[in-house]
């Protein structure tokens, strides 16, 4: 089965007062003054990319290799209704809120009558606390976030993971994230809906120094189809470094993608060259 973008995201409608996100998964709206008109066309020109001069970070599966985890954890816990866990559902969950996410999971395999959203997020805990603190470094990443912040590139993590999950994938990477300028959860108060509502992108750049960034000045790194579409709907500029896996098509909203973030080229989006050619 071949899965389109919109049975994941949802509509947006530009009006004249911003834009309504209407999701068809959650049946969520919200109205964004904010947004762009440019979502009517993703691309961005290159006079465009020489605006950037923020950067904002997703994690899992962007900066650290934790995507595998969620994925063995339901696989696991499908196999026990013989069902299998494919990348169509995978795409669905990604970047979403663990509620939203366990709502997709539970709806969409067919196991709602047998297991709630709740129950399922109580049974993969004990599994993915486990795993968790085992969290490598995605290839690129490291070096990305060090030049960026050496350069004095002003950047950000802007992750649906909450507090304590989040101290678990981090334990082992705390050079990487210190270099943060702020991070903002899942939880975060401000955080009202999850991806691929702008919430999480809009509440992070209201938080850099100084006064507001315009949207257009700030370039978002992810991996999910979700995040990719938040993104977006913020008025961001993104960068897709999605798993081979995905389905190319969801590929189509994101200003560029790279397989990886060795292959990404700052000097592309007027920002500081790399000065070695190391990894």
């Amino acid at each position: 089965m071949i899965l389109k973008p919109n049975q994941i995201f949802g509509l947006v409608t530009l009006t004249s007062s911003g834009a309504r996100f209407t999701s068809t998964t959650t049946n969520l709206q919200f109205q964004s003054r904010t947004v762009s008109a440019k979502m009517a066309n993703p691309a961005v020109s290159d006079s465009e990319k020489k605006l950037i001069t923020h950067v904002i970070f997703d994690m899992d599966g962007l900066l650290l290799d934790t995507e595998k985890f969620y994925t063995e954890v339901q696989e696991i816990i499908l196999s026990r209704f013989n069902k299998t866990f494919d990348w169509s559902l995978k795409a669905k969950m990604m970047g979403k809120k663990a509620i939203e996410a366990a709502h997709v999971f539970v709806e969409e395999t067919g196991i709602s009558d047998s297991l709630s959203a709740e129950n399922f997020l109580v049974e993969r805990e004990s599994m993915l606390q486990e795993m968790f603190p085992t969290s490598e470094v995605m290839p690129g990443a490291s070096r990305l976030v060090k030049h960026l912040h050496a350069s004095g590139v002003p950047i950000c993590v802007a992750t649906g993971t909450h507090k304590r999950h989040f101290a678990l994938k981090t334990q082992r990477h705390g050079e990487i994230f210190s270099l943060m300028h702020h991070i903002v959860m899942g939880d975060d108060p401000e955080v009202k809906q999850g991806k691929p509502s702008p919430d999480i992108f809009l509440a992070a750049a209201r938080r850099f120094d100084g006064e507001a960034v315009h949207p257009s000045k700030i370039l978002v790194f992810e991996d999910a189809p979700s995040g990719v579409l938040a993104a977006k709907n913020a008025g961001m500029s993104v960068v897709m470094v999605p798993d081979p896996r995905l389905d190319s098509a969801f590929h189509e909203t994101a200003d560029k993608v790279v397989k990886s973030l060795l292959d990404f080229d700052p000097a592309e989006w007027g920002l500081p060259p790399f000065t070695d050619t190391t990894a």
